[in-house]
């Protein structure tokens, strides 16, 4: 084992070990790189890898020092401002603030600086713009404060240790730091190298520095000589630097399994626009026009273009009437007068409902559709919440197509994603029967609501034509990955963590 260890080893790291060897087993690097003949670099990188093998020990001290700059260094010799301003109020017992630049011979910008350590050293006090000196400032004249000893110190030292400093050093240098520019502090690194117990064993069975071969030359291979050359041995252990390999984003990766499971149902997908009329996003569904989420306060609307194109006026009339009084529907609707021009408002859409809407204006059952896409409401920016987020829909339409066939598309989805799924009812607006999917979470022993779902409404189809029923739902994609991701704060996956992206594995389970 040993053995392999030694072939291992680079001609620099023979070297350092060798070099310890001759300091009775420990010293530091810089006698290494005058006994070998050898770099710092060399020796620091050479002593780090025999560390990872566990041949040496690296002990680091970490030294604070601290010394005057040019400034500190002219406050040291002719006082800090405070200092010149006492002595001269000293002679005068008052002056006026306007006149210190002058008497104390100080530019304005010293001036102000002073004042403020006068006032916290307590040698002074300002009344309606005149100084006065106080009993500790007389006191002060004839004693120095701890940061004017300190300065003194450091003048004549000119470079101070700063390890288990003394009182005063301590106190001086709390005060000096709050200045900008008078104090420089540099950390000076010190290293130790000690060979190990497993070390000094391999040392005690000889080392041989010999230059390895790292290139073969066409002349080596044909005269043979490359025989007789040494190589080092590979550790296959060694440590290596972490990769990273390109990946999807897994906000994106959630997505996009979301497409493949609807596209293998034999689902079509669609899209639509972002900009949306109140038509489409609320009125086609049935939502009441002084519905509480067609408030300011949760929907965006746009000032520019703030009205859109309503589609063909029998579409419309169908609409109007399935409000005011249901329509062919059977329906009483919801009893109110309907307003065209409320309609025809745009909105940063909802949610992603108005795209089925769409979709089963335009087309004709049997259908299968799925959409995936962004949609915008007034919320807060929390943990769990966010303005901006994504949605998945999804209609199936049909003669044949009941409640019962909606669960069982919706237990197969979620089984697909490897989720276990519950339903429960639920209130919609433009669906019935209507239930929400809760899915179980085994490590909290939970259920958590993840979507909802149901069977689109009469008032909804009749206006636009479809006769059979339709099955419809909808889950939001955000809170579907937080908890593929084991995380609690929603705005993580929009944070430009890469720490965290690089950890996450390429594939989501």
């Amino acid at each position: 084992m040993l053995q392999n260890i030694i072939n291992e080893l680079t001609q620099y790291e023979k070297m350092v070990l060798k070099g310890l060897e001759s300091f009775n087993y420990e010293t530091t690097p810089e006698n290494i790189v005058e006994s070998q003949n050898l770099n710092i670099k060399s020796v620091m990188s050479a002593a780090g890898a025999l560390e990872s093998k566990g041949l040496i020990e690296v002990q680091k001290d970490v030294n604070e020092f601290i010394s005057l700059s040019i400034t500190g260094k002219g406050y040291a010799k002719e006082g800090l401002p405070e200092r010149r301003i006492l002595k001269t109020l000293n002679d005068e017992d008052q002056i006026p603030m306007k006149d210190l630049s002058n008497k104390a011979d100080l530019d304005s910008s010293e001036v102000k600086i002073a004042i403020g350590w006068l006032l916290q050293k307590k040698w002074a006090t300002i009344d309606k713009g005149i100084v006065t000196i106080t009993e500790a400032g007389r006191n002060a004249v004839s004693n120095e404060y701890s940061d004017e000893l300190l300065l003194e110190k450091l003048l004549e030292v000119n470079k101070l240790l700063f390890f288990n400093p003394s009182k005063l050093i301590k106190e001086g240098f709390d005060l000096l730091k709050k200045r900008k520019g008078i104090l420089d502090v540099k950390k000076e690194h010190k290293y130790y190298l000690k060979v190990t117990k497993k070390g000094k064993q391999l040392l005690e069975m000889g080392i041989d520095i010999k230059e390895d071969a790292t290139q073969l030359t066409h002349e080596q291979l044909k005269t043979g000589s490359w025989k007789k050359l040494n190589y080092r041995g590979y550790d296959v252990q060694a440590e290596h630097p972490d990769t990273f390999p390109g990946k999807m984003h897994p906000l994106q990766r959630t997505i996009e399994d979301i497409r493949q499971i609807f596209l293998k149902m034999g689902f079509t997908e669609s899209s639509g626009t972002i900009l949306e009329s109140a038509f489409w996003n609320f009125d086609c569904l049935f939502q009441p026009q002084d519905h509480a989420a067609r408030e300011m306060q949760d929907t965006f609307y746009i000032k520019n273009p703030k009205n859109v194109n309503l589609p063909s006026d029998e579409l419309v009339e169908n609409v109007r009437m399935a409000h005011e009084n249901g329509g062919c529907t059977g329906s009483e609707g919801w009893g109110y007068l309907w307003d065209v021009e409320v309609a025809k408002q745009s909105v940063l859409r909802t949610h992603t409902t108005c795209v089925s809407a769409r979709y089963l204006a335009e087309n004709k059952p049997p259908l299968k559709m799925f959409s995936v896409g962004r949609v915008f409401r007034r919320e807060t920016i929390t943990y769990k919440h966010l303005p901006e987020f994504h949605q998945v829909e999804g209609i199936v339409a049909a003669n044949d197509i009941t409640f019962k066939n909606l669960l069982g598309i919706l237990k197969e989805f979620y089984h697909k994603l490897g989720f276990e799924v519950r339903f429960r009812p639920a209130y919609f607006p433009y669906t019935y029967l209507s239930v929400e999917c809760e899915i179980y979470l085994p490590d909290k022993e939970t259920w958590i609501e993840l979507g909802g779902a149901g069977m689109f409404r009469p008032e909804v189809l009749e206006p636009i034509g479809v006769k059979t029923p339709v099955a419809a739902f909808g889950l939001g994609i955000e809170r579907l990955a937080m908890m593929r991701l084991d995380i609690k704060d929603i705005r993580m996956l929009y944070k430009s963590d890469i720490g965290w992206l690089r950890k996450l594995p390429v594939k989501l389970d």
